[in-house]
């Protein structure tokens, strides 16, 4: 083999090694710097850098371990029925004001379904988007309103479009049960396909196919 090839496959192999461990960094880093948002107030306000001697790190620390038992606290006292009855009328208040309503019943929403097992996506399927022919992939969310319905002809589901390779960003769109092509994929490999834009093959783990890219970057199945 010549020298530029070995070079080239050696390159190759190593970007495929750091490019990951990069943008993980790179990912880290934004959600510390967010982070750091409400835990540098917390060590001001209760003077935390003096009683960590001085070490903004363990200062640092100390605020999220407080953040954390308070979160817990708040959480045990909404189980109780007097946090019940405190936290339910402060829900209805803020449902009053039109625009924090909206924001908070969203939020609200987001945040039960990310902790409640049963609100997670119900299947994967295709369905024709952004073109007749051209196909999506899409995970099913629920059905549809009956104002929906109505105007679809036909029973209608919400299908979550994922974009690719960030499936946390994307669209919601109603799709009439007519249109919508069931897969024999389960969510986790639908989610596989997006995340590696197609390229990861779904009969074999992920670490087993890193690890034979690496190995052998010209590989093809």
């Amino acid at each position: 083999m010549r020298p530029t090839s070995r070079l080239k496959e050696s390159f190759v192999a190593g970007l495929i090694l750091v490019a990951p461990l990069a943008v993980t960094l790179y990912i880290m880093q934004i959600l510390v710097s967010w982070s750091l948002q409400f835990i540098n107030p917390v060590v001001s306000e209760f003077g935390l850098i003096e009683t960590a001697a001085n070490v903004e790190l363990a200062a640092q620390i100390l605020a999220v371990l407080l953040i954390v038992s308070v979160i817990t606290a708040l959480g045990l006292v909404a189980q109780w029925s007097v946090g019940k009855h405190l936290f339910g009328n402060l829900g209805r208040t803020i449902n009053v004001v039109p625009l924090v309503s909206t924001i908070y019943g969203s939020v609200r929403q987001v945040a039960t379904s990310l902790v409640e097992s049963g609100s997670q996506f119900e299947r994967t399927v295709l369905v024709e988007y952004p073109r007749e022919g051209v196909y999506s992939i899409g995970l099913v969310t629920g059905e549809g309103r009956a104002s929906i319905d109505e105007v679809a002809g036909e029973r209608a589901y919400s299908v979550f479009l994922p974009n690719s390779p960030n499936p946390t960003a994307g669209r919601l769109v109603m799709v009439p049960e007519s249109q919508i092509h069931e897969t024999d994929m389960s969510v986790r490999e639908g989610m596989r396909m997006i995340v590696t834009t197609g390229i990861g093959n779904d009969d074999e783990p992920l670490d087993a196919y890193d690890e034979r890219t690496v190995a052998d970057p010209q590989h093809t199945d």
